[in-house]
Protein backbone atom coordinates (compact mmCIF):
# COMPACT_ATOMS: atom_id res chain seq x y z
CA UNK A 1 0.00 0.00 0.00
CA UNK A 2 1.64 3.45 -0.79
CA UNK A 3 1.79 6.36 1.78
CA UNK A 4 0.53 8.48 -1.02
CA UNK A 5 -2.46 10.85 -0.49
CA UNK A 6 -5.45 9.48 -1.87
CA UNK A 7 -5.97 11.33 -5.33
CA UNK A 8 -8.54 14.22 -5.87
CA UNK A 9 -10.12 14.52 -9.20
CA UNK A 10 -10.32 18.60 -8.54
CA UNK A 11 -10.50 19.44 -13.34
CA UNK A 12 -13.47 21.58 -13.99
CA UNK A 13 -16.23 20.59 -16.01
CA UNK A 14 -15.77 20.54 -19.89
CA UNK A 15 -18.19 23.18 -21.05
CA UNK A 16 -17.10 25.95 -18.34
CA UNK A 17 -20.52 27.38 -17.77
CA UNK A 18 -21.00 29.36 -14.48
CA UNK A 19 -22.80 27.36 -11.45
CA UNK A 20 -26.06 28.49 -10.77
CA UNK A 21 -26.42 28.10 -6.96
CA UNK A 22 -29.47 28.27 -4.71
CA UNK A 23 -33.00 27.09 -4.54
CA UNK A 24 -33.41 28.67 -8.05
CA UNK A 25 -31.21 26.48 -9.61
CA UNK A 26 -32.91 23.05 -8.19
CA UNK A 27 -36.82 24.65 -8.98
CA UNK A 28 -35.85 25.37 -12.44
CA UNK A 29 -33.84 21.50 -12.80
CA UNK A 30 -37.39 20.22 -11.39
CA UNK A 31 -39.38 21.86 -13.59
CA UNK A 32 -37.37 21.05 -16.84
CA UNK A 33 -37.32 17.33 -16.07
CA UNK A 34 -41.58 17.21 -14.96
CA UNK A 35 -42.24 19.24 -18.54
CA UNK A 36 -39.93 17.25 -20.70
CA UNK A 37 -41.62 14.04 -19.13
CA UNK A 38 -39.71 12.64 -16.59
CA UNK A 39 -37.39 9.57 -16.56
CA UNK A 40 -34.17 10.86 -17.78
CA UNK A 41 -31.09 12.27 -15.46
CA UNK A 42 -32.90 14.91 -14.76
CA UNK A 43 -35.80 13.16 -13.07
CA UNK A 44 -32.96 11.55 -10.61
CA UNK A 45 -31.56 14.76 -9.90
CA UNK A 46 -34.70 16.78 -8.68
CA UNK A 47 -35.17 13.29 -6.54
CA UNK A 48 -32.21 13.99 -4.91
CA UNK A 49 -32.84 17.48 -4.43
CA UNK A 50 -35.95 17.04 -2.75
CA UNK A 51 -34.11 14.65 -0.70
CA UNK A 52 -31.42 17.09 0.26
CA UNK A 53 -34.23 19.79 1.60
CA UNK A 54 -36.42 17.52 3.51
CA UNK A 55 -33.95 15.28 4.68
CA UNK A 56 -30.55 16.79 4.54
CA UNK A 57 -29.17 14.71 7.42
CA UNK A 58 -29.88 11.48 5.86
CA UNK A 59 -28.59 12.65 2.54
CA UNK A 60 -25.50 14.00 4.25
CA UNK A 61 -24.64 10.27 5.80
CA UNK A 62 -25.20 8.86 2.47
CA UNK A 63 -23.07 11.22 0.45
CA UNK A 64 -20.59 10.92 2.84
CA UNK A 65 -20.71 6.69 2.40
CA UNK A 66 -20.38 7.61 -1.50
CA UNK A 67 -17.44 9.94 -0.93
CA UNK A 68 -15.40 7.36 1.18
CA UNK A 69 -16.64 4.25 -1.65
CA UNK A 70 -15.09 6.66 -4.10
CA UNK A 71 -11.68 7.90 -2.39
CA UNK A 72 -11.12 4.36 -1.24
CA UNK A 73 -11.46 2.96 -4.84
CA UNK A 74 -8.06 5.02 -5.39
CA UNK A 75 -7.22 4.22 -9.33
CA UNK A 76 -9.50 2.02 -9.95
CA UNK A 77 -12.50 4.50 -9.70
CA UNK A 78 -10.20 7.44 -11.16
CA UNK A 79 -9.25 5.45 -14.18
CA UNK A 80 -12.64 4.23 -14.56
CA UNK A 81 -13.98 7.46 -14.34
CA UNK A 82 -11.94 9.36 -17.26
CA UNK A 83 -12.07 5.92 -19.48
CA UNK A 84 -13.55 6.88 -22.88
CA UNK A 85 -15.38 3.56 -22.52
CA UNK A 86 -17.31 4.14 -19.62
CA UNK A 87 -19.91 7.10 -20.73
CA UNK A 88 -21.74 6.54 -17.77
CA UNK A 89 -19.88 6.65 -14.94
CA UNK A 90 -18.42 9.95 -17.27
CA UNK A 91 -21.50 11.59 -17.22
CA UNK A 92 -22.24 11.08 -12.73
CA UNK A 93 -18.77 12.76 -12.40
CA UNK A 94 -19.43 15.66 -14.53
CA UNK A 95 -22.52 16.39 -14.37
CA UNK A 96 -23.47 16.03 -17.96
CA UNK A 97 -26.42 14.33 -19.69
CA UNK A 98 -25.58 11.29 -21.36
CA UNK A 99 -24.86 13.12 -24.68
CA UNK A 100 -22.22 15.13 -22.97
CA UNK A 101 -24.03 18.37 -22.84
CA UNK A 102 -24.17 20.12 -19.61
CA UNK A 103 -26.08 23.50 -18.17
CA UNK A 104 -26.92 25.31 -15.21
CA UNK A 105 -29.73 23.10 -14.20
CA UNK A 106 -27.18 20.07 -14.02
CA UNK A 107 -25.55 22.28 -11.04
CA UNK A 108 -27.59 21.24 -7.93
CA UNK A 109 -26.45 22.83 -4.50
CA UNK A 110 -28.22 22.49 -1.41
CA UNK A 111 -28.50 24.74 2.07
CA UNK A 112 -28.89 23.02 4.77
CA UNK A 113 -32.09 23.98 6.85
CA UNK A 114 -30.09 26.28 10.18
CA UNK A 115 -32.20 25.02 12.60
CA UNK A 116 -30.76 21.11 11.53
CA UNK A 117 -27.96 21.02 14.29
CA UNK A 118 -25.04 19.81 13.26
CA UNK A 119 -24.04 16.01 14.11
CA UNK A 120 -20.56 16.25 15.22
CA UNK A 121 -20.16 12.35 14.93
CA UNK A 122 -21.23 12.30 11.31
CA UNK A 123 -18.26 15.40 10.20
CA UNK A 124 -16.29 14.60 7.68
CA UNK A 125 -13.11 15.42 8.01
CA UNK A 126 -11.11 17.99 5.83
CA UNK A 127 -8.02 16.28 5.38
CA UNK A 128 -7.83 12.62 4.61
CA UNK A 129 -4.89 11.29 6.45
CA UNK A 130 -2.28 9.05 4.20
CA UNK A 131 -2.42 5.73 4.12
CA UNK A 132 -0.72 3.76 7.00
CA UNK A 133 2.62 1.96 6.28
CA UNK A 134 1.87 -1.76 5.56
CA UNK A 135 4.29 -3.98 8.14
CA UNK A 136 3.97 -7.51 7.40
CA UNK A 137 7.70 -8.35 8.75
CA UNK A 138 7.29 -10.44 11.67
CA UNK A 139 9.30 -11.61 14.97
CA UNK A 140 6.15 -13.56 16.48
CA UNK A 141 7.98 -16.55 16.29
CA UNK A 142 11.36 -15.54 18.02
CA UNK A 143 8.96 -13.59 20.53
CA UNK A 144 7.40 -16.74 21.30
CA UNK A 145 10.33 -18.58 21.81
CA UNK A 146 10.01 -20.47 25.14
CA UNK A 147 13.80 -19.94 26.36
CA UNK A 148 12.47 -16.07 27.13
CA UNK A 149 9.61 -17.67 29.62
CA UNK A 150 7.80 -15.16 30.74
CA UNK A 151 8.90 -12.56 27.70
CA UNK A 152 7.81 -8.65 27.76
CA UNK A 153 8.58 -6.26 25.42
CA UNK A 154 8.36 -3.20 23.18
CA UNK A 155 10.08 -1.53 19.97
CA UNK A 156 10.03 1.99 19.35
CA UNK A 157 10.71 4.22 16.26
CA UNK A 158 13.41 6.26 17.41
CA UNK A 159 12.43 8.68 14.62
CA UNK A 160 8.73 9.36 14.60
CA UNK A 161 8.30 8.16 18.63
CA UNK A 162 5.97 4.86 17.33
CA UNK A 163 5.41 1.62 19.21
CA UNK A 164 6.06 -1.04 16.48
CA UNK A 165 6.02 -3.87 18.55
CA UNK A 166 4.90 -4.55 22.11
CA UNK A 167 4.33 -7.53 24.73
CA UNK A 168 3.05 -6.71 27.93
CA UNK A 169 5.01 -3.16 27.43
CA UNK A 170 2.72 -1.06 30.30
CA UNK A 171 3.45 -3.77 32.62
CA UNK A 172 6.54 -3.02 35.35
CA UNK A 173 8.49 -6.05 35.70
CA UNK A 174 12.14 -6.55 37.29
CA UNK A 175 14.86 -5.37 35.06
CA UNK A 176 18.59 -6.64 36.01
CA UNK A 177 21.02 -5.07 34.78
CA UNK A 178 19.47 -2.58 32.68
CA UNK A 179 18.03 -0.77 35.50
CA UNK A 180 21.59 0.88 35.30
CA UNK A 181 20.75 2.77 32.70
CA UNK A 182 18.14 4.61 34.53
CA UNK A 183 20.75 5.11 37.36
CA UNK A 184 23.01 6.68 34.98
CA UNK A 185 20.22 9.15 33.87
CA UNK A 186 19.11 10.29 37.03
CA UNK A 187 22.85 10.65 38.16
CA UNK A 188 23.05 12.74 35.52
CA UNK A 189 19.98 14.54 35.74
CA UNK A 190 20.58 15.06 39.77
CA UNK A 191 24.66 15.46 39.94
CA UNK A 192 25.29 16.48 36.63
CA UNK A 193 28.13 14.51 34.17
CA UNK A 194 31.10 16.81 35.46
CA UNK A 195 30.34 15.97 39.62
CA UNK A 196 33.10 14.15 41.17
CA UNK A 197 32.24 12.38 44.59
CA UNK A 198 34.60 13.23 47.56
CA UNK A 199 36.61 11.85 50.16
CA UNK A 200 38.34 13.90 53.24
CA UNK A 201 40.45 13.70 56.17
CA UNK A 202 39.57 15.78 59.24
CA UNK A 203 41.25 16.54 62.68
CA UNK A 204 43.02 19.11 64.24
CA UNK A 205 47.06 19.12 64.22
CA UNK A 206 48.08 18.69 67.71
CA UNK A 207 45.43 16.20 69.18
CA UNK A 208 46.39 13.15 67.41
CA UNK A 209 42.90 12.52 66.37
CA UNK A 210 42.10 12.48 62.55
CA UNK A 211 38.85 10.96 60.80
CA UNK A 212 38.44 9.77 57.57
CA UNK A 213 35.14 10.59 56.26
CA UNK A 214 33.36 8.66 53.17
CA UNK A 215 31.89 10.55 50.54
CA UNK A 216 30.23 7.61 48.38
CA UNK A 217 33.19 7.37 45.77
CA UNK A 218 33.46 3.14 45.85
CA UNK A 219 36.93 4.13 43.56
CA UNK A 220 39.01 5.52 45.89
CA UNK A 221 42.21 3.13 45.31
CA UNK A 222 44.34 1.73 48.31
CA UNK A 223 47.22 0.69 45.97
CA UNK A 224 46.65 2.47 42.06
CA UNK A 225 46.15 -0.76 40.97
CA UNK A 226 42.76 -0.39 40.20
CA UNK A 227 40.03 -1.29 37.87
CA UNK A 228 38.75 1.88 37.85
CA UNK A 229 41.65 4.22 35.47
CA UNK A 230 42.26 7.77 36.93
CA UNK A 231 41.04 7.13 40.43
CA UNK A 232 41.94 8.78 43.31
CA UNK A 233 44.65 7.46 45.47
CA UNK A 234 44.77 6.92 49.39
CA UNK A 235 48.39 7.69 49.09
CA UNK A 236 47.81 11.01 47.63
CA UNK A 237 45.44 11.48 50.30
CA UNK A 238 48.07 10.52 53.24
CA UNK A 239 50.73 12.60 51.63
CA UNK A 240 48.38 15.91 52.43
CA UNK A 241 47.71 14.38 55.43
CA UNK A 242 51.36 14.68 56.68
CA UNK A 243 52.01 17.68 55.02
CA UNK A 244 48.85 19.05 56.84
CA UNK A 245 50.45 17.97 60.44
CA UNK A 246 53.77 19.11 59.80
CA UNK A 247 55.53 15.96 62.21
CA UNK A 248 52.21 16.66 64.50
CA UNK A 249 51.68 12.59 65.58
CA UNK A 250 48.60 10.21 64.76
CA UNK A 251 46.97 7.95 67.53
CA UNK A 252 43.49 7.65 66.74
CA UNK A 253 41.80 7.24 63.26
CA UNK A 254 37.95 7.35 63.22
CA UNK A 255 36.20 6.06 59.89
CA UNK A 256 32.94 8.01 59.09
CA UNK A 257 31.06 6.01 57.08
CA UNK A 258 28.18 8.25 57.99
CA UNK A 259 26.83 10.27 54.74
CA UNK A 260 24.33 7.53 54.35
CA UNK A 261 22.80 5.29 57.03
CA UNK A 262 24.33 1.64 57.07
CA UNK A 263 21.09 0.08 58.20
CA UNK A 264 20.37 -0.88 54.63
CA UNK A 265 23.42 -1.74 53.52
CA UNK A 266 22.93 -4.66 52.04
CA UNK A 267 18.87 -5.47 50.38
CA UNK A 268 17.31 -8.87 51.94
CA UNK A 269 16.75 -9.65 47.94
CA UNK A 270 19.97 -9.66 46.99
CA UNK A 271 21.78 -13.05 47.72
CA UNK A 272 24.66 -13.16 48.88
CA UNK A 273 26.95 -15.29 46.93
CA UNK A 274 26.79 -12.23 44.88
CA UNK A 275 28.95 -10.84 47.53
CA UNK A 276 31.21 -14.25 48.06
CA UNK A 277 31.64 -14.51 44.61
CA UNK A 278 32.98 -11.14 43.72
CA UNK A 279 30.18 -9.24 41.66
CA UNK A 280 28.94 -6.74 44.80
CA UNK A 281 29.78 -4.83 47.61
CA UNK A 282 28.03 -3.78 50.80
CA UNK A 283 26.66 -0.06 50.29
CA UNK A 284 28.75 1.89 52.31
CA UNK A 285 30.00 5.56 52.16
CA UNK A 286 33.23 4.78 52.47
CA UNK A 287 35.52 1.91 51.18
CA UNK A 288 38.82 1.01 48.59
CA UNK A 289 38.65 -0.53 45.49
CA UNK A 290 34.89 -1.42 44.86
CA UNK A 291 35.76 -3.40 48.58
CA UNK A 292 38.04 -5.61 46.02
CA UNK A 293 39.94 -8.36 47.39
CA UNK A 294 41.99 -8.16 44.40
CA UNK A 295 41.87 -4.29 43.34
CA UNK A 296 42.74 -4.81 39.51
CA UNK A 297 40.10 -7.83 39.19
CA UNK A 298 36.69 -6.66 38.06
CA UNK A 299 35.02 -9.73 39.76
CA UNK A 300 36.39 -10.70 43.17
CA UNK A 301 35.46 -12.02 46.04
CA UNK A 302 34.26 -8.43 48.57
CA UNK A 303 34.64 -8.33 52.41
CA UNK A 304 32.08 -8.32 55.14
CA UNK A 305 33.52 -4.93 56.51
CA UNK A 306 34.30 -3.11 53.51
CA UNK A 307 34.32 0.44 56.25
CA UNK A 308 36.89 -1.24 58.26
CA UNK A 309 38.94 -2.72 55.21
CA UNK A 310 39.17 1.05 53.71
CA UNK A 311 40.93 2.10 57.25
CA UNK A 312 43.89 -0.26 57.50
CA UNK A 313 44.44 0.46 54.11
CA UNK A 314 44.34 4.07 55.29
CA UNK A 315 46.37 3.57 58.20
CA UNK A 316 49.06 1.20 55.60
CA UNK A 317 49.52 5.01 53.31
CA UNK A 318 49.83 7.30 56.54
CA UNK A 319 52.65 4.80 57.77
CA UNK A 320 54.09 5.06 53.94
CA UNK A 321 53.44 8.64 53.90
CA UNK A 322 55.90 9.04 57.49
CA UNK A 323 53.00 10.39 59.58
CA UNK A 324 54.34 9.78 63.26
CA UNK A 325 52.15 7.44 65.16
CA UNK A 326 49.91 5.93 62.39
CA UNK A 327 51.22 2.45 63.03
CA UNK A 328 49.83 2.41 66.19
CA UNK A 329 47.43 4.14 65.92
CA UNK A 330 43.66 3.21 66.89
CA UNK A 331 40.96 2.60 64.33
CA UNK A 332 37.05 2.60 65.01
CA UNK A 333 34.19 3.86 63.39
CA UNK A 334 31.89 6.79 64.19
CA UNK A 335 31.31 10.58 63.55
CA UNK A 336 34.45 12.98 62.20
CA UNK A 337 33.93 15.87 65.01
CA UNK A 338 36.24 18.12 63.40
CA UNK A 339 35.48 20.36 60.43
CA UNK A 340 39.22 21.18 59.72
CA UNK A 341 40.17 19.77 56.43
CA UNK A 342 43.89 17.96 56.28
CA UNK A 343 43.65 16.38 53.03
CA UNK A 344 40.92 15.51 50.17
CA UNK A 345 40.61 13.89 46.39
CA UNK A 346 37.88 13.30 44.30
CA UNK A 347 36.75 10.44 42.18
CA UNK A 348 36.54 10.74 38.36
CA UNK A 349 33.44 13.06 36.61
CA UNK A 350 29.86 11.10 36.75
CA UNK A 351 30.22 11.21 33.35
CA UNK A 352 33.64 8.53 33.30
CA UNK A 353 31.94 7.25 36.05
CA UNK A 354 28.72 5.61 33.98
CA UNK A 355 31.29 4.84 31.38
CA UNK A 356 33.45 2.54 34.21
CA UNK A 357 30.11 0.88 35.42
CA UNK A 358 27.74 0.18 32.23
CA UNK A 359 30.49 -1.74 30.14
CA UNK A 360 31.11 -4.00 32.59
CA UNK A 361 27.59 -3.51 34.45
CA UNK A 362 29.73 -2.88 37.61
CA UNK A 363 26.90 -3.61 40.41
CA UNK A 364 29.10 -1.37 43.38
CA UNK A 365 28.92 1.92 41.38
CA UNK A 366 25.50 1.51 40.45
CA UNK A 367 24.80 1.61 44.14
CA UNK A 368 27.44 4.31 44.80
CA UNK A 369 25.89 7.08 41.98
CA UNK A 370 22.27 5.59 43.33
CA UNK A 371 22.92 7.14 46.54
CA UNK A 372 24.76 9.65 45.92
CA UNK A 373 22.20 11.32 44.04
CA UNK A 374 19.54 10.70 46.86
CA UNK A 375 21.93 12.77 49.29
CA UNK A 376 22.87 15.61 46.86
CA UNK A 377 18.88 15.50 46.30
CA UNK A 378 18.65 16.30 49.74
CA UNK A 379 16.87 12.93 50.16
CA UNK A 380 19.09 10.56 53.02
CA UNK A 381 20.66 8.31 50.51
CA UNK A 382 18.69 5.34 51.78
CA UNK A 383 17.26 2.73 49.60
CA UNK A 384 14.07 3.59 50.47
CA UNK A 385 14.50 7.21 49.10
CA UNK A 386 15.05 5.49 45.69
CA UNK A 387 11.53 5.54 44.11
CA UNK A 388 10.28 8.68 44.85
CA UNK A 389 13.99 9.92 43.24
CA UNK A 390 14.13 8.09 40.53
CA UNK A 391 10.34 9.44 39.40
CA UNK A 392 11.25 12.96 39.76
CA UNK A 393 14.42 12.88 38.23
CA UNK A 394 12.90 10.72 35.62
CA UNK A 395 9.80 12.96 34.41
CA UNK A 396 11.16 16.33 35.60
CA UNK A 397 14.37 16.37 33.60
CA UNK A 398 13.48 14.04 30.42
CA UNK A 399 9.61 14.35 30.64
CA UNK A 400 8.60 10.83 30.70
CA UNK A 401 5.84 9.46 32.98
CA UNK A 402 7.79 7.67 35.93
CA UNK A 403 4.32 7.29 38.03
CA UNK A 404 4.65 3.31 37.08
CA UNK A 405 8.17 2.81 38.26
CA UNK A 406 9.70 1.15 41.69
CA UNK A 407 13.16 1.22 42.48
CA UNK A 408 14.76 -0.88 45.45
CA UNK A 409 18.59 -0.82 44.31
CA UNK A 410 20.66 1.01 41.87
CA UNK A 411 22.22 -1.94 40.14
CA UNK A 412 19.08 -3.91 39.22
CA UNK A 413 20.18 -7.15 41.36
CA UNK A 414 16.54 -6.75 43.37
CA UNK A 415 13.33 -8.74 41.86
CA UNK A 416 11.50 -6.20 43.06
CA UNK A 417 12.13 -3.29 41.02
CA UNK A 418 10.21 -2.70 38.54
CA UNK A 419 9.86 -0.61 35.62
CA UNK A 420 7.85 -1.18 32.32
CA UNK A 421 9.76 -1.66 29.02
CA UNK A 422 7.71 0.59 26.69
CA UNK A 423 9.50 3.36 29.45
CA UNK A 424 12.90 1.96 29.17
CA UNK A 425 12.12 1.93 24.98
CA UNK A 426 11.32 5.42 25.43
CA UNK A 427 14.05 6.54 27.36
CA UNK A 428 16.83 5.09 24.83
CA UNK A 429 14.74 7.50 22.40
CA UNK A 430 16.93 10.40 24.61
CA UNK A 431 19.84 8.03 25.14
CA UNK A 432 20.37 7.71 21.49
CA UNK A 433 20.17 11.47 20.67
CA UNK A 434 22.35 12.07 23.42
CA UNK A 435 19.74 14.66 24.65
CA UNK A 436 20.35 16.24 28.59
CA UNK A 437 24.01 14.39 28.82
CA UNK A 438 22.86 10.92 28.21
CA UNK A 439 25.17 10.91 25.08
CA UNK A 440 27.75 9.48 28.11
CA UNK A 441 25.24 6.79 28.30
CA UNK A 442 25.11 6.06 24.83
CA UNK A 443 28.67 6.04 24.41
CA UNK A 444 29.24 3.09 27.76
CA UNK A 445 26.46 0.89 26.54
CA UNK A 446 28.52 -2.47 25.31
CA UNK A 447 27.81 -3.06 21.19
CA UNK A 448 26.54 -6.14 19.52
CA UNK A 449 29.28 -8.66 19.05
CA UNK A 450 32.30 -6.02 19.87
CA UNK A 451 32.23 -4.69 23.23
CA UNK A 452 31.42 -5.32 27.00
CA UNK A 453 29.03 -7.60 27.97
CA UNK A 454 28.06 -8.26 24.32
CA UNK A 455 31.45 -8.32 23.17
CA UNK A 456 31.06 -12.48 23.00
CA UNK A 457 27.28 -12.57 21.95
CA UNK A 458 25.65 -12.18 18.54
CA UNK A 459 27.00 -15.23 16.88
CA UNK A 460 25.67 -17.61 14.13
CA UNK A 461 22.91 -15.92 12.09
CA UNK A 462 22.76 -13.39 14.79
CA UNK A 463 25.97 -11.91 13.62
CA UNK A 464 24.29 -9.61 10.40
CA UNK A 465 23.37 -7.59 13.59
CA UNK A 466 26.85 -6.95 14.81
CA UNK A 467 27.40 -3.47 15.41
CA UNK A 468 24.00 -2.42 14.89
CA UNK A 469 23.05 -2.84 18.40
CA UNK A 470 23.95 -0.47 21.40
CA UNK A 471 22.23 -2.19 24.22
CA UNK A 472 22.39 -2.67 28.34
CA UNK A 473 22.47 -6.29 29.33
CA UNK A 474 21.04 -7.94 32.60
CA UNK A 475 20.80 -10.98 34.12
CA UNK A 476 19.60 -12.47 37.72
CA UNK A 477 18.44 -15.47 38.57
CA UNK A 478 14.74 -15.42 37.63
CA UNK A 479 15.31 -12.33 34.56
CA UNK A 480 17.75 -11.98 31.45
CA UNK A 481 17.05 -8.98 30.01
CA UNK A 482 18.59 -6.64 27.09
CA UNK A 483 17.43 -2.95 26.15
CA UNK A 484 18.94 -0.24 24.05
CA UNK A 485 18.76 1.09 20.00
CA UNK A 486 19.45 -0.50 17.19
CA UNK A 487 20.36 0.97 13.00
CA UNK A 488 18.03 -1.31 11.22
CA UNK A 489 19.11 -2.93 8.44
CA UNK A 490 16.36 -0.31 6.50
CA UNK A 491 18.01 2.61 8.13
CA UNK A 492 15.42 3.06 10.58
CA UNK A 493 16.26 4.21 14.37
CA UNK A 494 15.00 1.44 17.36
CA UNK A 495 14.57 1.43 20.54
CA UNK A 496 13.96 -1.03 22.45
CA UNK A 497 13.55 -3.34 25.84
CA UNK A 498 13.35 -7.39 26.37
CA UNK A 499 12.42 -8.68 29.33
CA UNK A 500 12.95 -13.05 29.44
CA UNK A 501 11.08 -13.18 33.04
CA UNK A 502 10.70 -16.63 35.29
CA UNK A 503 12.72 -19.81 35.15
CA UNK A 504 15.28 -18.85 32.54
CA UNK A 505 18.39 -20.51 31.97
CA UNK A 506 21.68 -19.49 30.39
CA UNK A 507 20.26 -19.86 26.54
CA UNK A 508 18.01 -16.90 27.20
CA UNK A 509 20.72 -14.83 26.21
CA UNK A 510 20.98 -16.02 22.31
CA UNK A 511 16.96 -16.24 22.23
CA UNK A 512 17.21 -12.38 22.92
CA UNK A 513 20.27 -12.07 20.51
CA UNK A 514 17.81 -13.68 17.80
CA UNK A 515 14.78 -11.71 18.53
CA UNK A 516 16.83 -8.43 18.37
CA UNK A 517 18.68 -9.41 15.55
CA UNK A 518 14.80 -10.40 13.91
CA UNK A 519 14.00 -7.18 15.02
CA UNK A 520 17.37 -5.31 12.94
CA UNK A 521 16.10 -7.30 9.64
CA UNK A 522 12.49 -5.68 9.93
CA UNK A 523 13.44 -2.50 10.81
CA UNK A 524 10.48 -0.12 10.09
CA UNK A 525 8.28 -2.70 8.37
CA UNK A 526 8.05 -4.34 11.69
CA UNK A 527 4.52 -5.94 12.47
CA UNK A 528 3.10 -6.36 15.85
CA UNK A 529 1.53 -9.65 15.45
Amino acid sequence: MSEQDTPRDDRPSDDGAPEVRGEAAETRAEDADVSAGGGGPRDVRASAARLLREHPRTALVTAGVLAFALLGGGAVAAGAATAPDAPAASSALSGADGDGSAGPADVVTVTPDPTEAADPQRAVPAVVPPATKLRTCSVAAAASDPRLAQFEGSVVNAATGEVLFDRNGSTPARTGSVLKTLTSAVALAVLGGDHRLTTRVTGDPGSGAVALVGGGDATLSATGRSVYSGAPTLRDLAGQVAASLGGQPVSQITLDATWWSQADKWDPSWKRTEQTIGYHSEVTALMVDGDRADPAANTSPRSTDPVGRAGEAFRSALVAAGVSGAASASISQGTATSATVLGSVQSQPVSTLIGQMLPNSDNTLAEMLARASSRESGADGSAASLTALYRSALSGTYGLDASAVTIVDGSGLSENDAVPSTFVARLMIQVRDRAHGLGAVYDALPISGQTGTLASRFTGSNAAARGAVHAKTGWIDTAYTLAGSIDSADGTPLTFAFYAIGPVEDDARSALDTLTASVWRCGNSLANS
